[in-house]
């Protein structure tokens, strides 16, 4: 097979421009740097939104957050605030697997309760468009797109108190201690939405990864959830990875 020059070696899906950036912003960062392919896929525009002028500032924000963490940005044209997990959705982002044909997708873990719903809806359609990038027999609605099998899907988490269903052996916690402050810088890009009244929310972002970090012998860390057991072919450096 031809080498694909749109391929990505890793795709994260978030609901709204910023939810990447809050959740596993500092591990994209970290993979960009090593070399891979790393991109994000906003459902939405994040549009309307209280503080924002209009869309092109809120998707000036997200462009140059992507520059800072060393990613490119694809951003769908489903209704922020109405988002929901159609057939339709599905589709649209299974179509954006099978043209950039990820080896590893995140998408949102669980619900955020108080925050927006779009963040569950996000989850539900990622989890069917991993499931439909790979689906024979149904070219008519990918463009003829090649079918993509995704090697592993993990999730991240915008929730900042830790769950009872978050207790699980299928959890890691990627090392983010060089990548915290382009974490931090990335999601500075939105002023829109977190204008000088709203900077607590930096300071939990910040603090959440440095007490994720610290869980796992790290300065600052993000936590992952695989939807499979997480294997090792070399325990010493499974157990001790510094």
């Amino acid at each position: 097979m031809e080498s694909n020059p749109n391929q990505l070696d890793v795709i994260a899906v978030g609901a709204h421009p910023d939810d990447v950036e809050i959740g596993c912003g500092g591990t994209l960062a970290s993979l960009a740097n090593s070399g891979l392919r790393v991109g994000i896929i906003d459902l939405t525009d994040g549009e309307p939104t209280p503080n924002s002028p209009g869309p092109e500032v809120r998707l000036a924000e997200a462009q140059a957050a992507a520059e800072v963490l060393g990613v490119t940005r694809v951003v769908l044209d489903l209704p922020n605030r109405r988002l929901f997990d159609s057939f339709e959705a599905r589709v649209l982002l299974a179509r954006e697997f099978r043209k950039y044909r990820p080896r590893v997708v995140m998408g949102l873990y669980g619900k955020t309760p108080m925050a927006s719903p779009d963040h569950w809806q996000a989850s539900q359609i990622t989890d069917a468009a991993v499931f439909y990038s790979r689906l024979t027999k149904w070219e008519e609605h990918f463009n003829e797109l090649p079918v993509h099998t995704i090697g592993r899907q993990i999730y991240y988490s915008l929730s900042f108190e830790r769950s009872a269903t978050e207790n699980s052996s299928q959890q890691f916690v990627y090392d983010i201690s060089d990548t915290l402050d382009a974490k931090i810088k990335s999601v500075l890009c939105y002023q829109t939405q977190f204008p000088p009244a709203k900077q607590y929310v930096l300071q939990r972002v910040e603090a959440m990864a440095k007490a994720n970090g610290s869980a796992a012998g790290f300065n600052a860390g993000e936590v992952f959830t695989s939807t499979r057991a997480i294997g090792s072919t070399d325990l010493m450096q499974t157990l001790f990875p510094n």
